[in-house]
């Protein structure tokens, strides 16, 4: 069977390996980290000074969040075996788990929880209503204008999406500027700077709004799991045991290798030049076909003019390599038990756009005992995704060293949390804390950090410039979140989907025999599909998107506002 080379052994790397390995092909990984596989989806060993000898505590890069519209990456993980403690074999899927709350926390104000998924018990449906009748500080305008976005989003069909909305920022989409700060901080970007990787000054509506629809869309539908978290560190329960089974396959997995150089020879790649930091040594490794797997600013800097000029598509990766911004994690190890909501905390209006999650809760077999010194029992694990806003001390997180960083973030979870006159978590930063190890202080620098990580996020009029997960070089393929995809955004989920399309593709150019991956597009309900289709009509016409509301849509609308009054009299 032939060969193929990956580039990159994160999740995008991992996937691939693992659908080539399954259909019979001979699989080489190279991955750069000496440590853990997964890249991004990687959860670390935190070793607390002074306590050396002591088992480490679990750290996460950032933590995992795998929204109930994901297909691709849980239907690989349906196909990880993972043995239980008490011996019984189950799969990797089986250790995700539903959250069913998620907080909106805002600084001296008191937070909004409601439901992440469609009402299961009278205590859902009560904390649904409550939140329709919390002081949220919207404006009925604001409200009724927002819910008007969201119906166009919806109604709108996919030609409009795909070329009026690619060029129009999910800011400007939501008219941000005519409002409140209230509406910008909890409707704007609260949804999107921390759940999403995107930023709503910039991202296209057509992407975010995508995306926005799907959680949406998830929440209305019966048995779906919105939000779904792991149930213990990410490395131990998924990344470990996709591990083993890649290489109990056969995959050659190789750990501390990076590759520096792409060799080209008669419009072929030839081989691939690694560096194995284990001895500083080079070499070039050989394959039929070569997978690169790597991110998008590691990726332009293997495009030789030569790969270029084989490939002019190619260029696009070069001009999306700047659309990277940080998104990391940061872990508080605390001696109390605290539990502030059965899911996410998004701190809507923190300057470093926080969001948190208290992991334990939802690591029910997860001994914390044995770790650390003994004493630890809750582990708020907390995502940045701003480094470029000035914080309450006046700097950007990028500015800052670790220990301005750790007291920010602190300083911003907790004037969100303890608000008229509760104390939710203590006002001093907790003593065992530890920030993703990718943010490297720059000695003597006047920015102080840099993220040897960065993630990808989506901009306006991006998608042209995202190559397909083939190329025009016969046996060079791409699999990793800036190619092509359904997804269309930076995820587990986006990497794994472009695996499979570049699997696909090499099924297809070696002529193996082999069933090909399946991919799903994201999925609408047919109800609106009418709404979609009168819409699609206008477009073709060229004519802006219309309210289209049909007789039996009024009829309803009618009877809700006959029997609304009724109750009123009453």
């Amino acid at each position: 069977m032939p060969k193929v080379i990956i580039l990159g052994g994160g999740v995008a790397g991992m996937s691939a390996a693992h659908e080539l390995v399954e259909r019979g092909f001979e699989v080489e990984v190279y991955d750069r980290h000496k440590l853990y596989a997964g890249g991004k989806a990687r959860s670390v060993h935190i070793k607390v000074p002074g306590e050396e000898k002591e088992q480490p505590l679990p750290g996460e890069h950032g933590f995992r969040f795998f929204p109930g519209f994901y297909k691709h990456v849980t239907d690989t993980m349906k196909r990880i075996p993972f043995t239980n403690k008490d011996g019984s074999v189950a799969t990797v899927f089986d250790n995700l788990t539903s959250t069913e709350r998620v907080m909106l926390a805002r600084k001296g104000k008191a937070p909004i929880t409601t439901i992440v998924n469609f009402p299961r018990s009278l205590n859902d449906l009560k904390a649904a209503v409550d939140t329709l009748h919390a002081n949220t500080g919207l404006t009925e305008e604001e409200k009724t204008f927002f819910a008007g976005k969201v119906w166009q989003l919806m109604t709108s069909c996919y030609d409009r999406r795909a070329n009026d909305y690619e060029k129009l920022s999910w800011w400007d989409y939501l008219e941000a500027d005519r409002f409140s700060d209230t509406y910008r901080a909890l409707l704007v970007q609260g949804l999107t700077r921390t759940l999403v990787a995107a930023n709503a000054k910039f991202a296209s509506t057509k992407t975010g709004g995508d995306i926005f629809l799907q959680l949406i869309f998830n929440i209305a539908s019966p048995g779906t799991h919105t939000d779904r978290v792991l149930n213990g560190p990410t490395t131990e329960v998924w990344i470990n045991p996709w591990y083993d089974y890649l290489t109990q396959k056969g995959v050659k997995y190789f750990k501390n290798h990076e590759v520096t150089a792409l060799e080209m020879n008669n419009g072929k790649i030839a081989g691939a030049v690694i560096l194995n930091k284990n001895t500083q040594h080079t070499s070039t490794v050989t394959g039929d076909y070569y997978l690169l797997a790597v991110p998008v600013e590691r990726a332009a800097s293997l495009l030789s003019e030569q790969i270029i000029n084989a490939d002019e598509t190619l260029q696009g990766i070069i001009k999306l390599a700047p659309s990277v911004a940080w998104m990391n994690g940061v872990q508080y190890y605390l001696p109390e038990e605290t539990k502030l909501v059965d899911g996410h905390c998004i701190y809507s209006d923190s300057p470093w756009a926080v969001t948190s999650i208290s992991q334990l809760q939802f690591w029910k077999d997860y001994d914390i005992r044995s770790k650390g010194d003994g004493t630890i029992k809750t582990i708020l694990s907390v995502d940045v995704s701003d480094w470029e806003e000035k914080g309450s001390n006046g700097l950007a997180a990028k500015e800052c060293t670790h220990e301005q960083i750790k007291d920010e973030i602190w300083k911003q979870i907790t004037d969100s949390l303890n608000v008229n006159g509760q104390q939710v978590l203590p006002a001093k930063t907790p003593a065992i804390w530890h920030i993703d190890g990718d943010i490297k202080a720059i000695p003597g620098d006047r920015v102080r950090e840099k993220d040897e990580e960065p993630l990808l996020v989506n901009t306006v009029n991006s998608w042209d410039l995202r190559p397909d997960a083939y190329t025009a070089i016969p046996n060079f393929f791409l699999a990793a979140d800036y190619v092509k995809t359904f997804t269309d955004l930076a995820t587990m989920e986006g990497a794994n989907e472009a695996a499979r399309r570049a699997v696909n593709a090499i099924i297809d150019r070696s002529g193996v025999k082999a069933p090909l991956c399946e991919i799903w597009n994201l999925h609408e309900p047919d109800l609106l599909a009418p709404f979609r289709n009168h819409d699609e009509q206008r477009y073709n016409k060229g004519l802006p998107w219309k309210l289209y509301e049909p007789w039996w849509l009024k009829l309803i609308i009618a009877v809700i506002n006959f029997f609304r009054k009724l109750f009123r009299k009453k």
